[in-house]
């Protein structure tokens, strides 16, 4: 991970991609691609009939129904939520933290992102009566809010709201008017889905709620970019999807259609495809939760509950860090990237304030080079005991170690 430049690049250039799943391509998936790659137009704007239906049908296997007239397709979320955002207008809320794309675009339309704190028990969700006062703030001078964006499963803090603060939050967006974009890239890697329960919030408002999801997520590989957007009923949803349309068309925001082909073969969710999913999965559970012992012992993290990260508060550490000159996340990002050899982007990318010592880090990292070895850590049970990944593991437990006993011995005597 670069540092920003400090000539004015600014932090969007450099910021972190959505984590990968550290995986080689699922056979299945090239095959359609390669049956595809003789085609080398585009799909329409907002996808094409087949890709829409595919998508239609994968919401309603999560009882949310959707009409094709009612759903578009883009080269990526970051399309997707820039079009939503141009076409809605005002100004737009983010949780703190936040995925990393997420208030750009609002600042890329020269619209202010407002970051609202999220309650301690998971991230992705504002606390509602933070929302609440936050509009209130806003609205106070002379601000208009518009839009919320939050996401359920969330990217960075790997962890998912309880449906009971989502109740809360959605009552608080509804009372003040906004318009939600629900973020649902990472609902499909549910760490424990018998014990996790997770809950749409365009379930709980139908009319108000637009979903976008990133097949990078969990379906297509990171390199190919496809993203698709639920939008709600009503008058309301209709005149959104027109203005959205609008700005896909004006941004030439199209599918290739090999990629499309893709899309809609993984959206339909055949055997291979579930199979790959849920593999997956499991296998970033597993190293998540053995990264998350290793960072617990001096750090302080959130049990992570879905998709190939965890976020880690390092605050317990600081005066081992300060010793090692650094002060700041941007600095703890360069620190801790170098120490353990993978990209540790700091907190700030995130929305986070710049003085919190706080990184993502991503199990994909943590996964082998060689996609032998990676298919390799699909397959096996304890995929943290393969030699590759228990390196891995160990030096992120060393690294966190001696911070943690370097914090003991600069604490100042009680």
């Amino acid at each position: 991970m670069r540092r920003t430049d400090p000539q004015g690049h600014g932090p969007v250039r450099f910021g972190p991609p959505l984590p990968e799943d550290g995986l080689p391509v699922l056979p299945e998936l090239s095959a359609v691609l390669a049956a595809a790659a003789s085609r080398g137009d585009h799909e329409p704007v907002g996808g094409g009939p087949a890709l829409r239906e595919a998508a239609c049908g994968y919401w309603d296997r999560r009882g949310l129904h959707c009409a094709p007239d009612r759903a578009a397709a883009g080269p990526g979320a970051p399309s997707l939520l820039l079009a939503l955002t141009a076409a809605l207008g005002g100004d737009v809320l983010v949780p703190r933290p936040c995925a990393a794309w997420w208030a750009p675009y609002a600042r890329l339309l020269g619209r202010p992102a407002f970051h609202v704190p999220t309650p301690p028990e998971s991230g992705g969700v504002p606390d509602p009566y933070a929302l609440l006062e936050t509009v209130r703030r806003v609205r106070a001078e002379g601000g208009d809010p518009r839009l919320l964006v939050l996401s359920v499963a969330d990217d960075p803090t790997a962890t998912v709201a309880p449906p009971e603060l989502l109740h809360e939050t959605v009552e608080a967006a509804q009372g003040e008017g906004l318009h939600l974009v629900s973020d649902e890239t990472w609902r499909d890697t549910l760490h424990d889905p018998h014990d996790t329960v997770l809950l749409s919030p365009a379930e709980m408002l139908p009319d108000r709620v637009t979903v976008v999801t990133d097949l990078a997520g969990s379906l297509l590989p990171p390199g190919w970019p496809a993203a698709v957007a639920r939008f709600p009923a009503g008058e309301d949803g209709d005149g959104l999807h027109a203005r959205v349309l609008d700005v896909l068309t004006a941004l030439d925001a199209r599918v290739a259609a090999p990629v499309a082909a893709a899309a809609g073969y993984a959206l339909a969710e055949p055997a291979p495809v579930t199979e790959r999913v849920a593999a997956t999965v499991r296998l970033h559970a597993h190293v998540a939760a053995a990264a998350h012992s290793a960072v617990a012992a001096g750090a302080l993290s959130r049990p992570p509950r879905a998709g190939r990260h965890l976020y880690v508060d390092l605050a317990p550490l600081r005066p081992a860090l300060t010793a090692h000159g650094v002060g700041d996340a941007q600095e703890l990002e360069d620190f801790l990237s170098a120490r353990l050899g993978m990209p540790a982007p700091g907190g700030h990318r995130f929305g986070d304030d710049l003085e919190a010592p706080r990184v993502r880090l991503s199990t994909g990292a943590l996964l082998p080079a060689s996609d032998p070895e990676r298919a390799e850590c699909l397959t096996s049970p304890a995929p943290s005991e393969l030699p590759h990944v228990r390196r891995a593991l160990l030096r992120l437990k060393s690294v966190f170690d001696e911070l943690r006993d370097e914090a003991q011995r600069w604490e100042p005597p009680r």
